[in-house]
């Protein structure tokens, strides 16, 4: 086994960048055991570390070195999913060392979690990112003292250039072989100091086998830490003596255990910064990023121009250059499929086996591909804002609006991805602060209309309402979010109480993104969307079409209506009679959406003798239905269950085939129940009789 080294820092410090550069392409994302925190690991070989490191160390190291990306943090108190994880990953996995990145420019505020992370007494090194930033204000810090007072050693480097992360990278290996604890883990003074050292009298015994330090311990004990109190299995009557020792603390300190804490620590932060950090000014970057966010925050002009960035966004990723990468994709499956039809032919393979392989095979690989370039182009866009701090701005602006129906800001992002594409906006609910925001935000997703249902809207407004088209179309999306937020409410009211995590986050400067992280990312969620939805989506096309091409006695059918699926349909239908449509045409067609929201419009246009002519199947449409029973189809399309990708990715973050189920039929259920009240809702408005 080669070394382990755990990367920590608070968000926007320059971590993924830090961790692209050591680990390059040499990594892989997969989750934390046991829940849906993402977990990223990087591997340099033998032949990386003596290039880049500039020289290789004996014994493990011949290994390798496994570096693992821990979740962007504040502090290691178990408020956060986030947190919880990396303080169990440092306590039970034991790492080598840990590299603790900060930012050099806001020393202050990231110089909370370090004084922690030392408590832990593991291995450590500090790397000061963005000292070229320092330098550029006029400003300084002497490397040297601050290591001599933190007992650690510490490396300045700035990870977007490369500067220093080989020095770094050396640093870490010499003190993971040697072993080299911090020198010094006591930073407090007064009755804090006193506090500490009683608890930790207690406690000593209860201790060992934990993992945890009975330093660290105890400072977590004194700030209300309930569940690191009960893992250490205290009896009441040591609960008893800690319960006097906070009373005097804070008796003394005049203030709470938690703001006793967090006094002590930043006290000792401001005079170790007045000795070590000099400061001649404001860097241009600073004074750069203060200008503009006069417009990016601004109250009035923030969200309206966040909705232009994003217009801009979506235009470029579902319309040119987006469109022209699907058309491309999807031109050369036509190819690929219409050579191995035209093999298939000559070879005079049989005709459910010449089906199996064209309409099943070819045409669910087709339908995963046409999604992989608005994927990386999606991806690819977030990732330069993420990357030059904007997204940090979103969330500070959103967040009093979303605080209101139970979320954060971080949660408006994946929230409005949802209108390209519930995958990645699924997947993106990764970034949220705590699983409690990113369960809501998941069960919310969906209930926004993404582009796969546009074809529907087209082809409806386009028979039942031309002239209003616009109207109609603005009247979805507005009823999509309305739906959206009163299931919020309802959630915030009942599966999840309590309140929201509180909302920190750093307003970094505005950087120039880093294209090798913008690269890696668009890779790395390229790969996973090809892993885990590519595999549903073809079995789903398999299963489509088996039953569209078999009969119940297993013949195949030249007339769908005869075949399993239409059987299938006719029991669905009475379901939906009572919303105005019980076809089982329709029916049909709303199960084969499942597969992806356009073979809704395909589904009809065959089982109702339109063919492959959409135009054709316009006049049709009004045997099956009215304007009011239209509108209530579509309410249903709107919000049921997007599409067996949006269930394959629901599934992998709640990490629950049960709990993906639970979620969509939930959500299908709120569809039925919307679409029934517009449906009889309209009918008293216009006096129509059911």
């Amino acid at each position: 086994m080669g070394y382990l080294f755990a990367l920590a820092g608070n968000q926007n410090c320059g971590k993924t960048t830090l961790f692209n550069q050591l680990t390059g392409s040499n990594q892989h994302v997969g989750n934390f055991p046991g829940v849906t925190v993402e977990k990223k690991e990087g591997t340099i070989q033998l032949d990386g570390p003596r290039r880049r490191w500039g020289r290789g160390e004996e014994d493990k190291s011949q290994d390798g070195a496994t570096l693992v990306d821990l979740p962007g943090i504040y502090s290691l108190s178990p408020y956060t999913a986030e947190e919880v994880v990396t303080r169990d990953f440092l306590v039970k996995q034991h790492p080598d060392a840990i590299i603790n990145i900060i930012d050099a420019t806001n020393i202050e505020r990231n110089l909370y979690l370090t004084l922690q992370l030392i408590e832990l007494g593991i291995p450590m090194v500090l790397a000061l990112n963005m000292m070229d930033e320092v330098r550029a204000s006029g400003s300084s810090i002497d490397v040297a003292a601050l290591s001599k007072e933190l007992g650690i050693p510490a490396v300045p480097i700035s990870a977007s250039k490369g500067e220093g992360v080989a020095d770094l990278a050396r640093e870490a290996m010499r003190v993971a072989s040697t072993r080299q604890k911090p020198s010094r883990l006591d930073f407090c003074t007064g009755p804090v100091h006193r506090a500490i050292h009683a608890t930790a009298h207690v406690i000593e015994n209860h201790t060992s086998g934990t993992g945890f330090p009975a330093r660290f311990a105890a400072s977590k004990i004194l700030e209300g830490d309930e569940p690191l109190e009960r893992s250490l299995g205290l009896d009441q009557a040591d609960l008893d003596i800690i319960g006097h020792v906070v009373e005097e603390m804070e008796r003394e300190t005049g203030t709470d255990r938690e703001a006793a804490l967090a006094d002590m620590r930043y006290s000792y932060i401001e005079g170790l910064c007045s000795k070590v950090v000099t400061k001649r000014g404001v860097s241009r970057d600073r004074q750069r990023s203060e200008r503009i966010d006069g417009i990016l925050t601004h109250r009035i002009f923030a969200i309206p121009v966040f909705l232009l960035i994003m217009f801009a966004i979506f235009g470029l990723t579902f319309g040119w250059p987006g469109s022209w990468f699907s058309d491309l994709f999807s031109a050369g499956v036509d190819w690929v499929t219409a050579q191995v039809d035209a093999w298939l032919t000559q070879a005079q393979v049989s005709g459910w086996m010449h089906s199996l392989v064209i309409d099943g095979v070819f045409a669910g690989v087709g339908s995963v591909l046409s999604f992989l370039p608005v994927i990386m182009l999606l991806f690819f866009f977030l990732s330069l804002l993420e990357d030059s701090g904007y997204m940090a701005r979103v969330a500070f602006v959103m967040d009093k609006l979303l605080r209101r129906i139970g979320l954060s800001g971080r949660s408006f992002v994946p929230m409005l991805m949802g209108f390209g594409c519930s995958v990645p906006a699924i997947m993106a609910t990764r970034t949220l602060a705590s699983r409690r925001d990113r369960v809501m935000t998941i069960l919310l997703v969906p209930f926004m209309s993404c582009s796969a249902k546009l074809p529907i809207y087209a082809v409806f407004c386009a028979a039942f309402f031309p002239d209003h088209a616009a109207v109609v179309m603005i009247c979805l999306y507005v009823l999509g979010m309305v739906t959206g937020v009163l299931a919020a409410l309802v959630l915030k009211n009942s599966l999840f109480r309590g309140n929201p995590v509180p909302f920190v986050m750093e307003l970094p400067n505005y950087r120039m993104p880093s294209l090798k992280s913008v690269l890696l990312l668009m890779w790395e969620k390229a790969k996973d969307f090809l892993q885990r939805a590519f595999t549903i989506i073809f079995l789903a096309s398999l299963v489509v079409w088996f039953l569209q091409s078999f009969d119940p006695r297993f013949n195949l059918v030249s007339d769908s209506s005869t075949s399993l699926l239409a059987a299938l349909g006719g029991l669905v239908a009475p379901i939906f009679a009572p919303l105005g449509f019980g076809d089982w045409r329709l029916s049909t067609a709303l199960i084969t959406g499942l597969t992806a929201k356009e073979t809704v419009v395909s589904t009809l246009a065959v089982l109702m003798g339109a063919g492959t002519d959409q135009n054709a199947l316009l006049p049709l449409l009004h045997t099956v239905f009215t304007p009011l029973t239209a509108v209530s189809f579509l309410t249903f399309t709107l919000l049921y269950m997007p599409c067996v990708a949006s269930f394959a990715a629901i599934r992998r973050e709640l990490g629950s085939t049960g709990k993906a189920v639970t979620a969509m039929a939930c959500q299908t259920g709120v569809a039925w129940v919307v679409a029934f009240v517009v449906y009889h809702l309209g009918a008293m408005i216009l006096g129509v009789a059911l």
